[in-house]
């Protein structure tokens, strides 16, 4: 009985602190869209830089295929540090409630 009212606590407590910190749906639908961006603007702008290349200096394979590539990699680098330093601040977070 004891462990169910620690549970219970501990719980609450979690609540409390997310609450004071302003967490809520919102913030994470704004995290889906920071990832989105965080993936797309390399990719965009890869895109972009090979386009202006390739017009600017034609050649036998696609700038614009390779950097957008590379945007791509750079951004799922980029999101997936950025999740998993999330992930780290809410396991910390929930270590301390401990």
């Amino acid at each position: 009985m004891d462990n169910f009212i620690k549970q219970i606590k501990t719980q609450a407590r979690r609540k409390v602190k997310a609450q004071n910190r302003g967490n809520h749906i919102w913030s994470g639908f704004g995290m889906f869209g920071l990832i989105g961006w965080s993936i797309a603007l390399p990719v965009v702008l890869g895109a972009l830089l090979g386009i202006w290349i390739d017009k600017r200096y034609p050649g036998s394979h696609s700038w614009t295929l390779i950097l957008l590539v590379a945007g791509l990699c750079i951004g799922c680098w980029n999101a997936a540090r950025w999740v998993m330093k999330e992930h780290k601040n809410i396991s910390d977070d929930e270590a301390e409630d401990e």
